[in-house]
């Protein structure tokens, strides 16, 4: 078990601690545009050039002062030795006695590990070469149903990290994909979503790929089971054990539960127990990614990503980029009080970083407890939203912009377009930069007015109006402006952002790698879902007890069916004769 020397003294009571506050209160009446008008060399110091991007980090609110202040809290945080221990692979899970080593998918680690008796990286060699050879043979048209089609379609079934990380970052790559076999997700137990997948499909020519750690996952199984169905409702001469062998792949660190269900041996690629879901898009879990994009292309998204694995490991905490942006979230978070943040990427193709971000800080840093196990009295974490940055212009920048809540945001985007359309890219990088400005600076009362005055208003018009368009401004914002949008850069931009949760989670003495909160519900609904076919309610509460008896007296008058439709495989029998 990892042994937590620190825990017995909490960073809460800390002089340092004591002295940010006060700065915190004093930063929020501060102004962001005052900031750089003292401070000409401002951007300059406070930005970071990356061999994938550059990080501009001096639209927020601190001066160097509150800079060092917050390096001190992560030295006094001793983030440099959890940080080796990390590395080292020592058990920083230390709630579920697990080491954290989804750097070494991807060669980020100085030196080789020993666990149970086996060097990690000769066992992510091994499954890469398997991952690999796959892919080829799939690609090449080897592969085949049992009728002899090759496969054209597959179907990822997973949820959580088995299913955003290997989307989010095929939409990245849209224009790096390779070969003509199109990768389909789906991640939701409603059987809408399955049913849409396959309406499309020919069963002769579709893989499943079951993607799930445990193998147990109730969503994932169950999809898998009518994924299953569905493939024998249009083979139904053809066993069901051999069309599972056939037409079956599986990821899981269980790989022993994947060979019960029906999956053969060399179809069955493992990832470890030292890897998290939300952090497994490095393992064989990216095998979508590798079949839409290729290998090669996946095998650079790991190089981006083991880049700022060394960068995390070896820069200075002054100009580490994970640990300043880990830094600021808890400035802004657990000091002054903002408990949003936002990711805005002006790139089409990044449109599922958000939601992937979301899983990846929340489900880590939402904690109430720290490290000693007592209850936190501080925030741990902020709510994590966001959207594209044109579309959210038109829907929730309004609120970024004159609501009364302060929403520190990251403006992501890239010097090189991933379309060769002349003046769009212009247009949306003008954009992000103006957003970025405007939040900085606002608008004052006597700018409005003498804009309204030029345009030739009345004074008593003026007046009226003026309060309506004042924006206070002072609202801050990182800038990451990545040099392209390619699996190098994509792999460094998505491990800065694992880092910096990591850092993040060591700072606050809370612990980032369980998430018992997921458990919570899912242990609930396994208890629930009998009881909404029949059986006694006495137990529950008077809301949940009200829901399900209205439930079955609903569902006792309806038509339900829990079958795919029929046209899907009618459809796919005709294109099979």
């Amino acid at each position: 078990m990892h042994s937590d020397t620190s825990s017995s003294q909490p960073l809460a009571h800390s002089p340092i601690w004591q002295a940010l506050q006060a700065q915190a209160a004093e930063f929020k009446q501060a102004s962001l545009k005052g900031l750089f008008a003292v401070d000409p060399q401002r951007a300059e110091r406070f930005s970071l050039e990356l061999p994938e991007f550059l990080l501009d980090f001096s639209k927020n609110l601190l001066d160097q002062e509150v800079f060092v202040n917050l390096l001190r809290l992560a030295e006094e945080a001793e983030l440099p030795r959890w940080c080796a221990d990390f590395f080292a692979g020592k058990p920083i899970n230390a709630t579920e006695g697990r080491a954290v080593l989804h750097p070494a998918l991807r060669g980020g680690l100085q030196e080789d590990i020993e666990i149970d008796g086996d060097f990690v990286t000769a066992q992510v060699e091994a499954e890469l070469e398997r991952l690999k050879k796959f892919v080829v043979l799939l690609h090449n048209g080897a592969l085949t149903g049992y009728r002899g089609k090759r496969f054209t379609d597959v179907v990822n079934l997973g949820v959580g990290g088995s299913h955003l990380g290997p989307q989010t970052t095929i939409e990245a790559l849209r224009a790096h994909r390779k070969g003509d076999v199109a990768v389909h997700f789906v991640s939701n137990v409603d059987g809408t979503q399955l049913t849409d997948v396959l309406a499309g499909l020919d069963a002769d020519s579709t893989l499943f790929i079951v993607s799930s750690k445990t193998f147990t996952t109730s969503e994932t199984m169950t999809n898998a089971r009518s994924a299953h169905a569905w493939l024998q409702r249009a083979m139904p001469e053809v066993d069901g054990e051999v069309l599972l062998q056939q037409h079956f792949a599986a990821v899981t660190s269980s790989p022993d539960k994947a060979q019960q269900f029906g999956v053969l041996p060399e179809r069955t690629f493992r990832f470890w127990d030292w890897v998290g879901g939300r952090f497994s898009l490095w393992s064989s879990i990216g095998l979508p990614i590798a079949i839409a994009c290729g290998f090669e292309n996946f095998r650079a998204l790991l190089d981006g990503a083991a880049s700022m694995d060394k960068h995390f490991r070896e820069a200075p905490l002054e100009t580490n980029a994970p640990v300043i942006m880990a830094l600021l979230s808890v400035w802004y978070c657990t000091f002054m009080g903002y408990p949003a943040h936002a990711v805005l990427p002006y790139e089409q193709a990044l449109h599922m970083l958000p939601s992937y971000l979301q899983q990846a800080d929340m489900e880590s840093n939402g904690k109430s407890t720290t490290r000693a196990g007592v209850a936190v009295d501080y925030p741990t974490g902020p709510l994590i939203w966001g959207q594209t940055g044109i579309n959210g212009q038109h829907a929730f920048y309004q609120y970024l912009h004159q609501s009364p809540e302060v929403v520190p945001a990251d403006f992501i985007g890239s010097v090189a377009p991933g379309h060769d359309l002349d003046g769009h890219h212009e247009i949306l990088l003008a954009n992000m930069f103006a957003q970025s400005q405007a939040l900085m600076n606002g608008v004052d009362a006597e700018s409005v007015a003498s804009e309204l005055a030029a345009k030739g208003l009345s004074q008593e018009e003026i007046k009226r109006l003026t309060s309506f368009k004042v924006h206070r401004g002072g609202k801050p914002s990182n800038t990451i402006l990545l040099k392209e949008l390619d699996p190098r850069s994509l792999g460094a931009l998505i491990a800065l952002y694992e880092h910096k949760i990591f850092a993040q989670g060591v700072i606050l003495q809370i612990y980032s790698f369980d998430q018992w909160g997921v458990e919570l519900g899912k242990g609930l609904a396994n208890k629930l879902e009998p009881k909404l076919a029949a059986g006694d309610l006495s137990g529950e509460d008077s809301s949940t007890t009200q829901l399900i008896e209205y439930y079955r007296r609903k569902k006792n008058g309806a038509v339900m069916s829990t079958e795919l439709p029929e046209v899907a495989v009618a459809e796919s029998a005709g294109e099979q004769a």
